[in-house]
């Protein structure tokens, strides 16, 4: 192996992450189950085995009913305050920084175990915006993310916008090509060029912090949190008449990174004082029983179910919200999704358009689109993307493993 090739390439998504690394010039990605290059990026904190289980462990123990903590979308988090803040976990003092720095690591201690080589260096992605272009957390990010990886045992990182590094992966023609990665928490582009000798050149890169998370959040809002208690009214606590039931609860419910701090006394107490003058003590009961029962992660996990039933070629989706409730469910046509979801792609083509403007480009002069990232199976997104550049050719890459592949191939350079 060459020295190179002590450099892991690592995809740290929002909602999926994978490793990869050159070996005598072929890009080899780390196994992190049997048959699977990716690994859930999620957290369970186990209660009653005092460990900390990751990925697809971690979303079993939820799903089983195991009692601890579960944490999800802790990308989304990076630059914000909330990163350094300790909180209480299996008797630890433990910041997002130690968290997602472990998570990490056994990243890094996988690709070792696999290979038996030392990987002290990183490169690995980052969005193109972690907040917005101009955001003042922008850099606080980067710097959290990077402090992430020393904790990790990394000795040195260097990053690369993934859509960049998806257009490494991308086994374009030669022409000018779109790069559109939809993913779990961010959609970015890249406009690139790639001449007949097999080189790229980056044009333009740009995003907007907008993916798969964000879809389920609109979706739960519109079709599950009012069976919850939203847009409900409460009874005045002196005088007549009535007052909204308040909605940030209802937004952090649906928020996957927010779910874990709603399960307070304080949040129950004051929930219960709402029931009691609930014109719909129904929906706020089951409210009380989400938040007494910690199953806001399975309702997550049922609206995913849903909107993916609802992408299908059947166009039919049930959110099955049986865990709060025997036989409770939202019903989710294909046409209610892509109602519910129009502003997304409408921000999509956005994104799209001023990508081309930077670039100096027309759609007109794209011959392909590309895509990669999960979310990108979306249909509503290629409809915005055909929208966008009619006349491309639209391709889907390898969808959830371009960007790793194409960091494993920038550590080779």
């Amino acid at each position: 192996m060459s020295a190179s090739s002590h450099t892991l390439g690592i995809d740290f998504g929002t909602s999926n992450s994978a490793a990869a690394f050159v070996q005598d010039g072929t890009v080899h990605f780390v196994e992190m189950a049997p048959g699977s290059n990716t690994l859930p990026t999620s957290f369970f904190f186990d209660f009653e085995s005092r460990k900390t289980l990751i990925g697809h462990a971690a979303d079993r123990a939820l799903l089983n009913g195991d009692e601890g903590r579960y944490m999800r979308a802790l990308k989304r988090v990076l630059g914000t305050a909330l990163m350094h803040e300790k909180r209480q976990l299996l008797n630890q003092r433990l910041t997002f920084v130690d968290i997602i720095g472990d998570f990490l690591k056994r990243l890094k201690d996988q690709a070792e175990a696999t290979t038996g080589q030392t990987f002290d260096h990183a490169i690995s992605g980052r969005p193109v915006v972690f907040h917005g272009t101009g955001d003042p957390r922008e850099q606080q990010a980067e710097d959290d993310l990077r402090r992430c990886y020393e904790a990790a045992g990394f000795k040195s990182v260097s990053f690369l916008p993934e859509p960049q590094a998806a257009a490494l992966a991308s086994g374009a023609k030669p022409g000018l090509g779109l790069i559109v990665d939809i993913g779990g928490g961010t959609s970015d582009f890249t406009v690139f060029r790639h001449g007949a000798d097999g080189q790229h050149e980056v044009l333009a890169n740009h995003g907007v912090r907008i993916g798969g998370t964000d879809f389920d959040h609109l979706i739960s809002i519109a079709k599950v949190m009012p069976l919850l208690g939203k847009d409900t009214e409460l009874r005045r606590e002196f005088g007549p008449g009535t007052t909204p039931m308040p909605v940030n609860i209802f937004h952090d419910l649906a928020t996957w990174e927010k779910i874990p701090f709603l399960y307070t006394t304080q949040t129950r107490r004051k929930v219960a004082e709402m029931a009691a003058l609930s014109l719909a003590p129904k929906r706020l009961a089951r409210l009380q029983t989400v938040l007494t029962d910690e199953t806001g992660h399975d309702i997550a996990f049922a609206v995913e179910a849903g909107k993916v039933a609802a992408n299908s070629e059947d166009s039919n989706g049930v959110i099955n919200l049986g865990i709060v409730e025997s036989g409770l469910a939202a019903m989710l046509s294909a046409i209610d999704m892509n109602a519910i979801l129009s502003s997304q792609a409408e921000h999509l083509k956005t994104g799209a358009l001023e990508t081309l403007a930077l670039a100096g480009k027309t759609p007109a002069q794209i011959d392909q689109v590309i895509y990669v990232g999960g979310s990108s199976l979306m249909g509503f997104v290629s409809d915005a993307m055909k929208d966008t550049c009619p006349t491309s050719e639209h391709i889907y890459s390898e969808v959830f493993t371009a960007v790793v592949k194409g960091l494993a191939l920038a550590a080779r350079k």
